[in-house]
């Protein structure tokens, strides 16, 4: 809003929905927060922003379960593997295809972005990943989905929003393709670089449908699907209660429930604020740029 310039009915409107969104997004989360730090006898039918007797004994229990330990490791190994693959086959996709003199590049994208609209679906998906032998094992989480279109459509917009006399001037300084790739574009390019590692970040993060198919072994599983078992499916053998060191910390299944999305949750929203400044730039040019 500019400075001086008197408030109108739309601004007063605008500004009031805006805080009802926030107000509606924010305080489910803040009562889940609550919950997981309440002791059993919190009442289940009242929301509440602040715990009446706080206790960090949900937390322990969580944090102490063999299968929650077990999915937190194997989200981080997929969630930092699995970006790291997906941005590199992204920025050597969108690279070449950012190039006028490519050969055959409006074919290769128009190809590349059918994959958008139709897939072989998840039968045969099924039986490819089984076929070569990925089973139970965390490639299988990874390489089926490497690469997602619409980012590689994103980053080709972005590096041909870049002028060429970058790459002119360091061809003429005796530099190949992968040496100005690597010393000069990517350099330039971490708006969008940020902004495609939040997204594939938080894509692997939150997925947990391709481990509960393919992933026939319980302690392979992702945190996402152990946090599904807990939440939606209340299996005991996840949550046993009666194993609290401390007897005196009674805890109940709603409150071990809350604190299961609290740990599930919290590590996603704190990667988000180190790509923040690099957020809206990156998907303002990456989109509208090309």
């Amino acid at each position: 809003m500019l400075t001086g310039r008197k408030w109108n009915w739309f601004d007063w409107l605008n500004s009031l929905f805006m805080i009802a969104v926030c107000v509606a997004m924010i305080y489910p989360f803040l009562h889940m927060g609550s919950l997981s730090l309440s002791t059993s006898n919190v009442s289940m039918t009242q929301l509440r922003l602040l715990p009446e007797e706080m206790t960090l004994a949900n937390y322990k229990k969580v944090l102490t379960n063999d299968f929650v330990l077990s999915g937190f490791v194997n989200t981080l190994k997929r969630t930092a593997a699995g970006t790291a693959l997906s941005l590199l086959a992204i920025v050597f996709t969108a690279y070449p295809l950012a190039k006028r003199y490519f050969p055959h590049r409006t074919f290769w994208t128009m190809f590349i972005v059918f994959t958008m609209f139709f897939s072989g679906g998840l039968i045969p998906n099924y039986l490819l990943v089984k076929s070569l032998g990925l089973m139970n094992t965390t490639w299988a989480l990874i390489l089926p989905g490497l690469i997602s279109t619409f980012s590689m459509i994103i980053a080709r917009n972005y590096f041909m929003s870049l002028p060429d006399s970058l790459e002119e001037s360091a061809k003429i300084d005796g530099a190949n393709e992968l040496s100005i790739l690597f010393k000069i574009i990517i350099p330039i390019s971490m708006p969008i670089i940020a902004t495609l590692t939040l997204w594939t970040a938080v894509a692997h993060w939150n997925a947990w449908f391709d481990s509960m198919i393919y992933m026939t072994d319980t302690k392979k599983h992702v945190l996402q699907v152990v946090m599904r078992r807990v939440v939606l499916e209340g299996t005991q053998d996840m949550v046993d209660i009666n194993t609290l060191e401390d007897s005196n910390a009674s805890v109940n299944p709603e409150t071990i429930k809350a604190a299961t999305v609290m740990v599930t949750i919290i590590p996603i929203i704190m990667f988000y604020p180190f790509l923040q400044k690099y957020f809206v730039k990156g998907v303002l040019v990456g989109s509208l740029k090309g």
